[in-house]
């Protein structure tokens, strides 16, 4: 059992491992490195888009670990991942404060959405999110969150501050956290017809909608900002620190901000790349 495999089942993670290494017709990689990332980018279809055109364009491999942003994140400090592709911005800020990477690049962005029941019990349809929120705990409808740390969930945890609700006392058996990744929260949302908070890119690729549909967007609040970082192999001398830094700048470079950017589901576009903002 690798060291992967044994670092993620010693912390009970639900991840995803995959091993997107080579593109069609082209030479096994002589070098790979492993990326910690979220599992909005691995469930959206982001990856399989982009990973081949990388190893094409650079001959270096690379293996995705899907996770929640904090998990991702912890495996980066861990020194299990030569990068970290993840969506919360002042847990990538800490992060290179504490030294575990010398700078965060800005990747891409998409926004978040409020998910719920057509008929819309709460009201909910139209609100700004902290509105929406007041809302669903008002009626008590049923919500699912993620509670698995990851920017979702982070995010999730903000609205609800900045609703002014403490949710320790407001939650109650309306309030399902399943500490899993965007598409099992999505699954049991549909099942359960509840609200959830979802990453637009995860939506837009996930299949079993049942009743479910977009009740809240366009609130400025809802921007979902996407960061890499290599990491500094002073905190772990083993990391692919330059093939990792290749990964990184071809990200923001302009093919991969073109690849990022003709990534599209039902003529939908997923992410925005936004690399310029640096």
């Amino acid at each position: 059992m690798d060291f992967l495999r044994r670092s993620l089942l010693s912390f009970g993670l639900l991840a995803a491992v995959s091993g997107l290494s080579s593109a069609p017709g082209v030479a096994e990689p002589a070098e790979t490195i492993t990326v910690a990332s979220t599992t909005s980018t691995e469930q959206s279809g982001l990856f399989k888009e982009l990973l081949p055109a990388f190893t094409q364009a650079s001959g270096i491999g690379v293996k995705v670990v899907a996770l929640g942003t904090g998990q991702a994140l912890d495996a980066a400090r861990r020194g299990d991942a030569d990068v970290a592709l993840v969506h919360d911005t002042a847990a990538e800020e800490k992060f290179v404060g504490e030294g575990w990477s010398t700078k965060r690049y800005p990747v891409m962005y998409n926004d978040f959405v409020i998910v719920g029941p057509k008929d819309d019990p709460a009201g909910a349809a139209g609100a700004s999110v902290v509105e929406a929120l007041r809302k669903i705990a008002a009626a008590k409808a049923p919500f699912v969150s993620r509670g698995d740390r990851s920017g979702t969930h982070s995010a999730e945890l903000r609205y609800w501050k900045e609703a002014g609700l403490d949710l320790g006392a407001v939650r109650g058996d309306w309030y399902k956290d399943v500490g899993q990744g965007m598409g099992p929260a999505l699954n049991t949302a549909s099942a359960a017809n509840a609200y959830v908070l979802s990453d637009r890119g995860t939506w837009l690729s996930f299949k079993n909608r049942g009743d479910l549909k977009i009740l809240v967007e366009g609130d400025k609040r809802l921007f979902n900002q996407y960061g890499v970082m290599v990491v500094n192999p002073e905190k772990h001398p083993h990391v692919k620190a330059k093939a990792a830094q290749a990964f990184v700048d071809w990200l923001v470079s302009a093919p991969g901000q073109a690849a990022i950017a003709a990534y599209l589901i039902n003529g939908e576009q997923l992410f925005f790349p936004n690399a310029e903002a640096r």
